[in-house]
């Protein structure tokens, strides 16, 4: 009964902390918007066309997809987390980010030096993001057909990790002999970024987060009976391979569209499934995926109204708030690990 009333204060708690930085996220930045004026435009009564600007073409789609990632990431975290068992495993564990990024590199770098760089200048953000879909989906591919010959986990973590470190070594090559111009685009798309978000791009993003996310919430169970361990899950009717491709397919869905149009979030998807754990005692995902959704979606909200707080002359990458939230929980994570270890 305890656990119950926590979990439930617990997500109440949350939910509010998400509804206030997403007010928050639409009033603050270069023009400070008055709360009621907000209020006005969100609920169609005729404004100042500038304030009406900034709510409805800047700021809201921006919030909109601040929620997202931080809700996809997080959930796709837990799951990489759930499928390895391993604690410092996340959504891009398996190449995706990497794959997008090889996309938008081949897109920015190869592109310029085959065409020049006004060619790939003038189609602009439109032909980074197709870049970045085909080079998670390829990626995505790659590890489904991997994970059709292999039979546990760990190898096909290994797998996902050297595919990495492929594509890493081509951007590599591809920056060394690039000329800064198509390097420097390419650099600000790896910062991450949740500005300059259409609302077209909203919607696509809507409908691969919603099919992602409740197929995700669909599998609680069975991420419930993988905690036992694959044999056990097996016993009770859980087709452990078809389970793991479900959840790359569902992973790479989130993740891939999400970096497609922001760019790679770091630390996000591998620290807030912790921050959801601690305090809750249990490891149910039927408590723990709601949880997580929500802390990854106040905190991206947060996290976009620390980058651009009052002051700063211009935005900061979300990339550098987010490793400075991400990274010590962390190390938390390794040393809380090390000494339950030491316990035994």
């Amino acid at each position: 009964m305890k656990q119950t009333s926590r979990f439930t204060f617990r997500l109440v708690i949350v939910a509010l902390l998400t509804v206030v930085f997403f007010i928050a996220n639409l009033l603050m930045g270069s023009v400070s918007i008055p709360l009621m004026d907000a209020i006005k435009i969100l609920f169609g009564s005729g404004m100042d066309s500038t304030y009406t600007y900034i709510i409805l073409d800047f700021r809201l789609p921006k919030a909109l997809v601040a929620i997202y990632v931080g809700a996809g990431l997080s959930v796709s975290g837990l799951m990489m987390q759930t499928l390895f068992r391993n604690p410092l495993a996340g959504p891009f564990v398996l190449g995706i980010s990497s794959g997008a990024s090889l996309g938008v590199a081949l897109y920015t770098m190869a592109a310029g030096l085959a065409f020049g760089t006004a060619t790939v200048l003038t189609t602009g953000a439109l032909g980074i993001v197709f870049s970045a879909i085909i080079g998670a989906a390829l990626v995505m591919a790659l590890t489904l057909l991997v994970s059709l010959r292999v039979n546990d986990t760990v190898s096909l973590l290994i797998v996902g990790i050297m595919f990495g470190s492929i594509t890493g070594a081509i951007v590599t090559v591809l920056q060394y002999f690039s000329d800064p111009n198509t390097v420097h685009n390419f650099l600000v798309w790896t910062f991450g970024s949740l500005s300059g978000i259409t609302w077209s791009e909203v919607r696509i993003i809507t409908v691969c987060f919603a099919i992602g996310i409740v197929l995700a919430f669909a599998l609680v169970k069975n991420l419930n009976a993988m905690l036992l361990g694959e044999n056990y899950a097996r016993s009770i009717g859980v087709n452990n391979k078809q389970l793991r491709i479900i959840i790359i397919l569902i992973t790479s869905l989130i993740a891939g569209t999400l970096t497609a149009f922001v760019g790679p979030i770091g630390f996000i998807g591998v620290a807030v499934p912790h921050m959801a754990r601690f305090g809750l005692n249990s490891s149910d995902h039927k408590k723990l995926m709601p949880l997580t959704a929500l802390y990854g979606a106040s905190l991206m909200l947060l996290f976009d109204i620390i980058s651009q707080l009052p002051g700063l002359h211009n935005t900061m990458p979300i990339n550098a708030v987010t490793a400075l939230f991400g990274a010590p929980v962390v190390i938390w994570v390794i040393f809380r690990s090390k000494s339950k270890k030491s316990a035994f």
